[in-house]
């Protein structure tokens, strides 16, 4: 355990029975960890799943604009990339996320939030696609689907209605990207809008905020200001917000008591641009902060696998984050953090939640980082479905 601890984990009927020594039976199942690390699975909060694979068919000066130091071609970059939408067919975007979600769980991932473009380009095809692998997977990773206005909505005509129907068809989250937006007065709209759906569904919201390399920008502010007034508290997630980077000091105070009193949790993805938000800081002040991947292998991003060791690993030179409390740290972002951030009930290392555990094929930590390799075994629902090979 990552507690450095030595103990039996019983299950039974799914779910963990007991944590402590001198628990192991002869009955049942009985797996060796070999004193190797063993804990929860990992959840990526954060994965545009309908767009991963596509990198071959994007423009290199997609990611030009996207990554250049200052970010100020964040927009033209989304712009560039929307033109993979034009070849959107349900069924191939289901075979590039199945391979995906195979993939994640043979990482052991567990549960994942999936955004899906919706727009007058995508239409309902992403949203589509990503519930019928929901529906596949349900047994392997748990899916949540996020209707993502892409490309705006107040500059997007028909947009909202797209939206409306994607919750008709189930989505689980409402999306949002309101910096996109061209006036600051439309990004508020954008941001009513999306509270206007979450209240009529009853589901959460999690939006990209401040995406770009612009310090006026306020959308994350806005964002966490309407989860209150609208009574969201806790039930909105703010993604990237790489601007707040830029922000001055006293302002950036300002935003984290908001964002706590509005119980906003945020996902950040550094490796998939030159600017994040202020980690430490966060986390220090008793913001809910996890890792999110973002991209695999798309116009944002050419690399990429579902591997959330993999995604702490950069995370930590990008961030300087390599004591051995920050590397306790960054692994809560890859389970327990982002497992908040989502709203997970019965997730963990505890007595009566689902037995979805990792073996992983290190003795500690920093091991586990610096090879970033799959687990020896992914355990689901109590189920030892997944072994690269026996733990030796």
């Amino acid at each position: 355990m990552r507690s450095g601890k030595v103990c039996d984990i019983s299950i039974n009927e799914g779910r963990i029975a007991a944590l402590r020594e001198g628990t192991s039976s002869s009955l049942g199942q009985v797996i060796d960890a070999n004193l190797k690390l063993v804990t929860e699975s990992f959840v990526n909060a954060h994965l545009h799943l309908d767009k991963v694979l596509t990198g071959a068919f994007s423009e290199e000066a997609t990611l030009a604009e996207y990554q250049a130091s200052s970010m100020k071609g964040a927009m033209t970059a989304i712009e560039l990339a929307s033109r993979v939408k034009e070849f959107y067919v349900e069924s191939e975007i289901l075979e590039r996320v199945r391979s995906v979600l195979t993939e994640a769980e043979r990482f052991g991932v567990s549960h994942l939030r999936a955004f899906a473009d919706v727009d007058t380009k995508a239409q309902l095809i992403g949203i589509k696609a990503l519930l019928r692998a929901k529906d596949e997977f349900k047994d392997r990773v748990s899916i949540q689907v996020v209707a993502f206005p892409q490309d705006g909505i107040i500059r997007e005509p028909g947009a909202e209605e797209l939206l409306y129907k994607s919750m008709e068809l189930g989505a689980d989250i409402i999306g949002g990207i309101p910096w996109i937006e061209l006036t600051e007065e439309d990004s508020k709209k954008h941001i009513d809008i999306a509270f206007e759906i979450a209240r009529k569904f009853d589901v959460d919201v999690a939006m990209l905020t401040d995406d770009a390399g612009d310090p006026e920008l306020r959308t994350t502010e806005y964002l966490a200001t309407s989860a209150i007034r609208n009574g969201w508290i806790g039930r909105v997630t703010a993604c990237h917000a790489r601007a707040t980077a830029l922000y001055n000091d006293v302002y950036h105070r300002k935003l984290i008591a908001i964002l706590k009193k509005a119980g906003v949790g945020i996902v950040t993805d550094p490796h998939t641009g030159p600017l994040h938000v202020r980690v430490k800081e966060l986390l220090d002040a008793g913001v809910m902060v996890a890792l999110g991947q973002d991209d695999i292998y798309d116009a944002y991003y050419p690399y990429g696998r579902c591997n959330m060791l993999e995604v702490a690993f950069l995370a930590s030179h990008l961030l300087w984050m390599m004591s051995r409390q920050d590397r306790e740290t960054l692994y809560d972002m890859i389970t327990l953090n982002a497992a908040k951030v989502m709203r997970l009930s019965d997730y963990g290392l505890a007595e009566g939640n689902p037995a979805n555990l990792v073996i992983l094929d290190s003795d500690d930590l920093r091991e586990a980082y610096a090879r970033h390799s799959e687990p020896v075994c992914v355990i689901r629902n109590g189920q030892a479905g997944l072994r690269s090979r026996p733990v030796e």
